[in-house]
């Protein structure tokens, strides 16, 4: 009897061996298939990659297109115009400038010349004064100091007199009121002058009145 038990004891033990060794190649082939669809897989998905790898390589970097030297930049135009007109504005100022100055100057003067054209008359008065005969020595000193001042005052303000008599007759600066022939005396000579004129710089505040021979 032990030995009939021994013996299915034994039989248990190798059925329960077999079945234990079916059961881990059961459980091994699953993982054996999976294996080899994920090791598929990795094959495909690097061949895909060796076949993409081509596509993904780095294009060189593409120059920027190189403009003919010729060709202006966008904007170039609309700056040269901005400038040119820039420079015409300070033209045209620096012109207006100078015509505004040359017009005040020559105002100044044209108020200068009839200011002093109004104190002629008195210079006139004060030639007859020193023609007259006096014996007054005091009177006659008098006289003489303010046509001095005044002829000192006329020439500060830019005012001077003509260089008349003897010169030849100009109708820029003289007016002949007389004639007279005389053979001593040259062509258009003025022999005498009646009423002195006078000049501010270049303009004539009053033109000499003067007697002209031959």
């Amino acid at each position: 009897m032990s030995n009939d038990k021994q013996t299915t004891a034994e039989e248990v033990k190798e059925e329960k061996t077999e079945e234990t060794a079916e059961e881990k190649t059961i459980k091994e082939e699953p993982q054996t298939e999976e294996t080899q669809k994920q090791e598929t897989q990795d094959e495909a998905s690097q061949k895909d990659e060796t076949e993409k790898a081509p596509e993904t390589e780095e294009k060189p970097e593409e120059k920027p297109e190189e403009k003919p030297a010729g060709e202006k930049k966008p904007g170039a135009d609309a700056l040269s115009a901005m400038n040119d007109k820039y420079l015409r504005l300070c033209a045209e100022y620096d012109n207006f400038r100078k015509r505004s100055q040359k017009e005040k100057d020559a105002l100044y003067a044209d108020v200068k010349a009839n200011t002093m054209k109004s104190f002629l008359p008195v210079y006139d008065n004060l030639v007859r004064a020193l023609k007259q005969n006096t014996e007054d020595e005091a009177y006659k000193k008098g006289v003489e100091m303010i046509m001095a001042q005044f002829k000192t005052t006329m020439e500060k303000l830019g005012v001077t007199e003509m260089e008349c008599l003897g010169q030849k007759f100009d109708p820029a600066f003289h007016n002949a009121v007389m004639h007279v022939d005389d053979e001593e005396k040259g062509e258009n000579e003025i022999v005498e002058v009646f009423q002195q004129g006078f000049m501010l710089g270049d303009k004539v505040i009053r033109f000499a009145m003067v007697k002209v021979a031959n």
